[in-house]
């Protein structure tokens, strides 16, 4: 009876420590830092440490937007992430395209 005790008691370990090791290597990645973005007249918002692959819609149409990522920006121009239009890579910002959400494609 001790023998079959301490055989689940290994493997019940085992179990835990499978799931902790998998629950922790498959957490969703992440940009490091933040998109900043301004309107015509001047608001800033700004999203920090954005995930990765997911469309983000933005409050206003932007003006002004910088990526302070580690990672390239995709930026469109309609909601939803439709009509494409540029690529924006870490540390560089652009004016004057107006898009309506972005999307973080590492």
């Amino acid at each position: 009876m001790l023998r079959i005790a301490h055989v689940a008691r290994l493997a019940l370990t085992a179990g835990i420590a499978a799931v902790l090791a998998v629950g922790l290597t498959s957490s969703a990645e992440a940009a490091t830092g933040n998109i900043r973005y301004f309107s015509a007249s001047g608001q800033e918002a700004r999203i920090d440490n954005p995930p990765d692959n997911v469309c983000i819609n933005l409050r206003f149409r932007a003006q002004l937007l910088a990526n302070n990522t580690n990672k390239t920006v995709s930026y469109f121009f309609g909601a939803n992430c439709t009509n494409f239009t540029d690529n924006l890579p870490p540390g560089r910002a652009v004016a004057y395209n107006n898009p309506l959400s972005v999307r973080v494609i590492g």
